[in-house]
């Protein structure tokens, strides 16, 4: 199978738009004027980070995004970029149990930052990440891609903030080893959005 791949130039030059944007998280998810799902907030926490770290993987894009703890198994992985607003995009609503890839960072495993996305719930009800609540520091993610290898990395940091406070360079900065970000909405609903972003920081631990 021939693994499709993002030009590294196109990823850069996407990832420069969106660290001009004031925010970068989920701004589009949308859960209606009435919440279907309860109010959810994850604990922030963190683990020290590794002192080593595999090697990175040749790039490949994701298919497959597995988190035992929080019961998902989901594929395929959409493709995402930034809207007319220059915002992350989130999976349409109708695909809400597909999680996505922002195609301006790395495919996972490979060196720096891959962000994935996935819906907590819409306004047609609980989402692929339904139970976030569940997910902790220390519990695993796979990312099965398309060269027919999974990309294993383990959560070290839960983050939940507002939406006004996203941490742009954060999530989206350079780093100098393999790792995957995973974004979803939380909090209460403010003028039908989720008023909260909920992010997960994870290191890549091994491949297969």
């Amino acid at each position: 199978m021939t693994t499709p791949t993002v030009p590294r130039t196109a990823r850069i030059a996407a990832a420069s738009v969106l660290a001009l944007t004031l925010g970068g998280g989920l701004a589009a998810c949308s859960s209606g004027p009435e919440a279907k799902a309860p109010d959810v907030r994850v604990r922030n926490a963190a683990a020290p980070r590794a002192t080593e770290a595999p090697a990175p993987l040749k790039a490949s894009a994701p298919a497959r995004l597995v988190i035992p703890a929080a019961g998902v198994d989901a594929g395929p992985v959409l493709r995402l970029g930034v809207d007319a607003a220059r915002e992350l995009e989130v999976p349409p609503v109708d695909r809400a149990e597909q999680p996505g890839w922002y195609t301006g960072s790395v495919t996972p495993g490979e060196k720096g930052a891959s962000v994935l996305v996935a819906h907590y719930d819409t306004a047609r009800g609980p989402a692929l990440l339904r139970n976030v609540r569940n997910i902790r520091v220390g519990d695993m993610i796979e990312v099965g891609r398309a060269d027919g290898s999974t990309a294993v990395f383990r959560i070290r940091e839960t983050e939940q903030v507002e939406k006004k406070d996203f941490p742009t360079h954060k999530v989206y900065g350079t780093t100098d080893r393999p790792e995957l970000r995973l974004i979803t909405c939380g909090g209460p609903i403010e003028d039908g959005h989720r008023s909260a972003n909920i992010i997960f920081y994870a290191d890549l631990v091994r491949a297969r």
